[in-house]
């Protein structure tokens, strides 16, 4: 399930979108992978780190100093549809599959909404679109479909 996270006005009433697109290490073309880095000080970094939170709390008082990697990518032609990309990176929040990253919209109100969560491995934008929203190829050979509200998973999963 989505979920939504209020940022703050940006000075001079930029929408999200904007303060995406020139952000350090987007993925600006299909195809390309969405490149995750530090960016301490920026915008991009301030908005992570208040949607993650939770995470960084978490692992703050494991006594770690967690890490905070950031990245953008068009997730369709509509520029407003610019994703942020995020990971922490910390002993207690990272496991045998390594860390995960979530991604997150803005909407038209400047929320943030969580539209792939958890997910481990290298992050590609693919040239293939459902429902005008580029799918995401994650470590290699797990692709995700947008169904129109967020990103699904298309490897069919087995019962136990």
């Amino acid at each position: 399930m989505p979920r939504a996270f209020s940022i703050s006005p940006l000075a001079g009433g930029l929408v999200a979108s904007m303060l995406l697109t020139t952000a350090p290490g987007m993925a600006r073309a299909a195809g390309a992978p969405v490149i995750l880095a530090q960016h301490p000080g920026t915008e991009l970094d301030r908005q992570a780190r208040r949607l993650m939170v939770e995470d960084l709390h978490t692992a703050t008082t494991h006594g770690e100093r967690p890490v905070l990697l950031t990245g953008s990518g068009q997730l369709s032609d509509d520029p407003s549809r610019t994703a942020l990309f995020v990971q922490v990176q910390s002993v207690s929040l990272c496991g045998s599959a390594g860390c995960s990253t979530s991604v997150y919209l803005p909407d038209a109100r400047r929320n943030w909404t969580r539209v792939l969560d958890s997910v481990s491995g290298p992050v590609v934008i693919t040239p293939q679109t459902h429902d005008g929203m580029h799918d995401l190829l994650v470590d290699g050979t797990d692709r995700w479909v947008w169904n129109g509200t967020t990103y699904t998973d298309t490897q069919a999963t087995t019962a136990p």
